[in-house]
């Protein structure tokens, strides 16, 4: 029986090799020089399946194989140090850590893969943009986001209802990608329990990824160009065995990798990512750098053009500027962050509001509506559900510049906790009175503390029905990403084709 062969991104194993003899030298050699050559120009000329590392286990680090004789083995004998090598851990013909699956290409592009240093960093944003970007250069552009885990209810052309990411939902509704199904654009959903299950053997592996791909395959024969929008960093899911690198390898894609404004900080968040990437064979095709403060934006993107250029040969393909609107939360936002409805104003719930000037009041009355007409007219005022005098004096203000013609665009939340405190009967008739339905008024079961410290913390996430801001995002992010470097960089040249 064949002796078990431990290869790690370490060396080569302590354990017995097999010795090098006759033919299988120069089979060795030739899978070696194949496989750095592939790593070297960073283009996947054939795909490396688990078979071929199990034949030659040694041909990757043991010096007997080297032979640098040869024009490539020449080319590649210094270029790439052993461990940078992405193998993993193999016990004769069985597995632990399979290498990807075959490689899915396009005939004429790479697929595209967005993935982020990690949460709130404007991932999904910058797939929009380039969603917008791509739609204005291909026909038919394809969408998936292979792992998802927020997820919304949708109708199916055939009147199922489904669980999709909701990303998947915006993306499609938004660019109206109709050639696109849902259940393709959304092969695997990681809710909750999820991971126990998969853990527990409830869910496989390979029926995971198998859906994966089939959903790819899928949009992939439908589209002339396929984004995929990661999940997170380039490490989530790997506890399932999905990672970010790890599916986009599986589908032949670049990625793409977005990042906060800064440097040092910045560089360092985008190494671990990187890395992680080079480890199961992912091309960056180029990275956003998003966020940026304006008084910063050049210095930026001089010195960090620079820095992923001469170190990682990966370009730059855009700055953001910071558009602080985009961070404003709406009324929306607040409903779902408070797991409430508004009680009245709900024509209004897209209106968004400046976390700096959020009012607590504690004042009386009157300062109160001298504050009122002396601050800005789209202020989100909070104040504690007891002080009936100030919910009575804002709906009065709101009615009297609704009579003057005057506008008035502030809302009101009300805060309290559940069970000890409640809108009296009165007030409550008040508010709802139909003269005055369309004053935005919402209330939070939370002390008023943990409620401005819960918005103060928020990070409000783009979705179909909030169109404004929407749109905005993507008008101020299309026009900073070069997206003729990205195509060239995700071409398919005439090596790969073959």
């Amino acid at each position: 029986m064949r002796q078990a062969l431990r290869i790690c991104s370490a060396g080569a194993s302590t354990l017995p090799r097999l010795p090098p003899t006759g033919t299988r030298v120069q089979e060795a050699c030739r899978f070696r020089r194949e496989f750095l050559c592939q790593r070297q120009q960073r283009q996947p000329h054939r795909t490396f399946s688990s078979r071929d590392v199990a034949a030659y286990p040694d041909s990757l680090t043991d010096p007997r194989y080297r032979d640098d004789a040869s024009p490539l083995g020449a080319a590649t004998a210094s270029g790439l140090p052993a461990d940078a090598i992405p193998v993993g851990v193999y016990h004769g013909e069985r597995i632990q850590r399979p290498p990807p699956p075959e490689r899915v290409q396009h005939l004429c592009r790479r697929p595209i893969y967005v993935a982020a240093t990690k949460q709130h960093v404007g991932k999904t944003t910058t797939s929009l943009a380039l969603m917008s970007g791509l739609s204005k250069r291909f026909d038919k552009v394809g969408f998936i986001k292979p792992v998802g885990q927020q997820h919304l209810e949708v109708k199916c052309d055939s009147g199922d209802t489904l669980r999709v990411d909701k990303d998947v939902v915006l993306v499609r509704e938004h660019f109206k990608l109709d050639h696109c199904p849902y259940p393709s654009m959304s092969p695997c959903m990681i809710g909750s329990g999820y991971t126990k299950q998969f853990i527990d053997g409830e869910i496989r592996l390979d029926k995971q990824l198998d859906d994966i791909v089939a959903g790819f395959r899928d949009i992939d024969d439908r589209s002339d160009v396929v984004l995929c929008e990661g999940t997170g960093h380039a490490g989530v899911g790997s506890i399932v065995g999905a990672s970010n690198a790890k599916i986009a390898s599986m589908l032949g894609a670049d990625c793409v990798l977005v990042a906060n404004g800064g440097l040092g900080s910045t560089f360092d968040e985008l190494e671990l990512n990187r890395v992680l990437c080079e480890q199961h064979g992912v091309n960056i095709a180029g990275i956003v750098i998003n966020k940026v403060k304006l008084d910063k934006y050049e210095q930026t993107k001089h010195y960090m053009g620079r820095a992923f250029m001469d170190m990682w040969g990966v370009p730059l393909l855009g700055v953001i500027p910071d558009r602080p609107y985009l961070g404003c939360p709406a009324l929306a936002d607040l409903e779902r962050l408070f797991k409430t409805e508004m009680v009245s104003g709900r024509c209004h719930r897209f209106r968004h509001y400046k976390i700096p000037d959020l009012n607590l009041v504690t004042t009386s009355l009157s300062r109160f509506l001298e504050n009122m007409r002396e601050k800005p007219s789209r202020t989100l005022y909070i104040c504690h559900v007891t002080r009936d005098d100030i919910i009575l004096g804002f709906l009065g203000e709101y009615a009297r510049r609704r009579r003057h013609g005057e506008p008035f665009e502030a809302a009101l939340l009300v805060s309290g906790r559940e069970g000890k405190y409640d809108v009296s009967p009165e007030v409550m008739d008040m508010i709802t009175d139909a003269t005055l339905s369309d004053v935005p008024v919402l209330i939070a079961r939370h002390t008023t503390h943990t409620a401005m410290e819960l918005i103060a913390n928020m990070t409000p996430k783009l979705n179909i029905h909030d169109t404004g801001r929407v749109e905005t995002a993507v008008k101020h992010y299309e026009p900073f990403i070069d997206f003729n470097l990205l195509l060239n960089r995700t071409k398919v040249t005439s090596a790969e084709s073959h």
